[in-house]
């Protein structure tokens, strides 16, 4: 009995593991590419066992452990919300929500910019004019402004703020992606491809998609921290879901609650700080993917 043929795909899966053993070899040597995985990996941690370490009833208010604005002490290591609420529980809590908001936006504005960018770098002509115009309004067009309006006539719920965020942030990747699919569309092999019978369908999904990749997959890594910043903001101004515990409905509470000219500076502080950190991490893992990824920009390590 002879052996089975290995599948069609089967010398590719190889390929796929060196080139990820290679990757990770190549970010291993950014320190600060290191440093912000580190902090994710906590943080992904945190949301992870969130239910286990301060349970779902962390956020009720009937049921608060404390008095209204106690100051931090053993029991409560970050001090009390203005309904006598485990902070060190909120915030912990509010990592699922804030992560999760900045994930999904991030992917849903890459997603929509690089169709943009790879449709109108190849098709080109009237359509491309028609998506490039588009993409420049958004542009010019201050894009928390845009977030405002959109969070503000639509229902709030988390839905809202993920689909605020994506519609609104996307030009920027359209715009990368355009300028990789024409440098992509221009070797000699795609027009090898294309004398060969190819579609459009074939060369946007087997030529230019896979050398776009590297540069959607940096662009989204660095999209995320955008993205937890403006839902920050959104819940912030009161258009996030007041029914579920993020960074920014922390601030929001802690701003109605005088904390700022009563001096409750626990009340502001951790989650403030959580927001900077979750979106410096974001960055300087997409500023070491894309210097992996692109060793020509010469980020720093």
């Amino acid at each position: 009995m002879t052996a089975p043929a290995a599948g069609p795909r089967a010398p590719a899966w190889p390929r796929r593991r060196r080139a990820a053993a290679r990757f990770w070899r190549e970010y291993r040597g950014h320190r600060a590419g290191l440093a912000g995985l580190a902090v994710l990996a906590l943080l992904a941690l945190a949301a992870l066992t969130a239910p286990l370490t301060v349970g779902g009833d962390v956020a009720s208010v009937t049921g608060a452990p404390g008095r209204p604005l106690e100051s931090p002490s053993g029991r409560f290591p970050l001090g009390t919300d203005r309904f006598g609420r485990d902070l060190l529980g909120l915030l912990v809590w509010g990592t699922r929500v804030s992560l999760l908001v900045g994930l999904l936006a991030a992917v849903l504005s890459v997603a929509i910019g690089a169709v943009v960018g790879i449709t109108a770098g190849h098709f080109r002509g009237v359509y491309a004019t028609v998506l490039m115009r588009v993409t420049d309004w958004f542009l010019v067009m201050p894009t928390l402004v845009l977030a405002i309006v959109l969070a503000t006539v639509m229902s709030r719920s988390l839905g809202t703020v993920v689909l605020a965020i994506g519609i609104t942030s996307w030009p920027t990747t359209a715009r990368l992606v355009r300028a990789q699919t024409l440098a992509v569309e221009s070797r000699p092999y795609v027009e090898r491809a294309r004398a060969l019978g190819g579609g459009h369908g074939h060369v946007m999904v087997r030529h230019v998609l896979p050398n776009v990749m590297p540069l959607v997959l940096a662009q989204t890594t660095l999209m995320v921290s955008a993205s937890v910043l403006a839902e920050a903001t959104l819940a912030f101004l009161g258009l996030g879901d007041p029914a579920v515990v993020s960074w920014g409905g922390l601030l929001q509470d802690a701003r109605e609650a005088g904390a700022v000219s009563s001096g409750d500076w626990w009340y502001l502080v951790p989650p403030g700080v959580a927001v900077a950190a979750v979106a410096l991490a974001f960055t300087l893992c997409g500023r070491a993917v894309e210097s992996v990824l692109n060793p020509r920009l010469g980020v720093g390590r």
